[in-house]
């Protein structure tokens, strides 16, 4: 492809025109932080906490609501012959703890990869779905997508499912092949994205407009190059903020989104079974086999009219009544933010506190806001509101150069521009960037400059600090 050869031309020039130092064996990422997980105290591998209103039931009914979305997040989805109906035709997984899991459900990419295991292990049994190449036992989490249908110059963007319910139970004589991935690879034309944590989320949610619009003007005048923008809603015009282009307004819709795309499950916000872009642009759509698999009709996920109750739960009846979107949506709303360490195996106090020093002077905090003060007024729960959000971003999409550019465009936000990452929980991730190309902090930092990186000059004041204020900048990273 002639615009997938050039974007590589391009990114080689940048390299050159962009080289990067080696860092002293000296300097290093201190990896995984131990400790607590989320830095919470009681919080477990599957169990994370809700905000603190909410673990004191406040208001009554809230904590049922969160442990109820909680279980729904971790439920696994079946084809048909199951309380949870609908995967497919098509999907990326078959579980939403799969996938959001490090270093607790509502993060990202585990160590071990879900998707891979999923077919290796038999754990989706008897289909006839093969692992991409890009798909490793120890590798990132991930979706794909082609930025150009393959052998033009037509732009794609779309989401390109990983498996098929083809032989899987309830699929019947639905048979679907998987997308051409060798060929994309071969045509150097597939992009990858990775899990967003989800910690904190209903703060980020309730953050007003104007206080945003408030921390954008207050960087604007940095000497470091940076000028940041909103990606909007395309149907009230408000800011949205989920996603790696900030292209979703809410946790509902994002939710939806996830339901619809990751797993093929049409639900009250996405009613209708998903094709591929290349079964859209070929006018084809998905085959008539394929439709209405669970035999429940559209959408497979709605209101529950008539809920049941648990006999170990006397309030389960009010928590079974919204569909999973709405609940999936609530448990990220009220999952707790991660906390900071002050110190950790290692690393003292004090280095961490030089390295946030550091982090603010050579101009990481432009973008990475640490702290924006505060959210609007919340009818949720007393947590949400008037709260600070200890983010590390300024919601605002930046154009990263052509060293991180995927070419995919999602609302306003173009082919080089993502969302300033949230880097509360940082310390506990394995895998980084939009596309966890690396587990190594230094490598992150690096790639930060390219050819049109608004984050260039930044780079470029890291590698002139000293080995020992670089080790400490790394450590204080570590620590969020």
């Amino acid at each position: 492809m002639k615009t997938t050869r050039l974007a590589s031309a391009i990114a080689l020039v940048a390299a050159l025109l962009f080289p990067h130092r080696a860092f002293p064996q000296s300097v290093r990422d201190p990896g995984v932080r131990p400790g607590p997980i989320n830095g919470q105290p009681g919080a477990t591998a599957t169990s994370p906490l809700a905000l603190p209103s909410v673990e004191a039931n406040s208001p009554t009914g809230s904590l049922e609501f969160f442990q109820n979305g909680l279980g729904r997040f971790q439920a696994v989805e079946t084809v048909t012959n199951s309380a949870n109906v609908g995967l497919g035709p098509r999907f990326n997984m078959n579980q939403c703890s799969a996938c959001h899991a490090q270093p607790t459900v509502g993060g990202t990419g585990p160590e071990t990869n879900p998707q891979f295991a999923a077919i290796a292990n038999g754990i989706v049994a008897g289909s006839t779905n093969t692992i991409p190449s890009f798909i490793t036992a120890n590798g990132p989490t991930r979706e794909a997508r082609f930025p150009f249908f393959l052998n033009s110059s037509v732009p794609n963007g779309g989401v390109e499912d990983l498996f098929t319910v083809s032989g899987l139970p309830g699929a019947g004589s639905c048979s679907l092949e998987q997308p051409n991935f060798a060929g994309a690879t071969e045509a150097n034309d597939i992009i990858f994205r990775i899990p967003t944590p989800v910690f904190g989320a209903g703060l980020i949610e309730n953050i007003d407009d104007s206080t945003l619009i408030a921390v954008q003007q207050s960087a604007a005048s940095n000497s470091f190059g940076i000028s940041g923008t909103f990606n909007h809603n395309g149907n009230d015009g408000t800011i949205a903020r989920f996603g790696w282009k900030a292209q979703n307004k809410s946790l509902e819709l994002f939710a939806g989104e996830a339901y619809n795309v990751e797993m093929g499950i049409s639900n009250e916000i996405f009613p209708q079974d998903r094709p591929l872009p290349e079964e859209d642009q070929q006018g084809s759509g998905l085959p008539p086999n394929c439709l209405n698999l669970g035999g429940i009709g559209y959408p497979e996920d709605t209101t529950n009219f008539a809920p049941t109750v648990r006999s170990s739960d006397s309030f389960a009846q009010n928590a079974s009544i919204p569909s999973d979107v709405v609940m999936f949506a609530m448990f990220m709303r009220l999952l707790a933010p991660p906390i900071p360490s002050t110190s950790y195996p290692g690393v003292s106090s004090r280095s961490i506190a030089t390295g946030g020093a550091l982090f603010s002077e050579i101009g990481c905090a432009t973008c990475h806001t640490p702290t924006i003060n505060s959210t609007q007024p919340s009818d949720f729960t007393s947590s949400l509101g008037k709260a600070p959000v200890n983010a590390f971003s300024d919601i605002e999409i930046h154009h990263m150069g052509t060293g991180l550019a995927d070419n995919v465009s999602q609302g306003g936000a173009g082919g080089d521009q993502f969302r300033t990452a949230p880097l509360w929980g940082l310390g506990q991730r394995i895998f980084f960037l939009h596309d966890g190309r690396t587990t190594n902090l230094l490598t992150v930092i690096q790639d930060h400059a390219s050819s049109g990186s608004e984050a260039t000059t930044v780079e470029e004041n890291f590698e002139s600090l000293s080995p020992g204020q670089q080790q400490e900048l790394l450590n204080f990273l570590r620590s969020l």
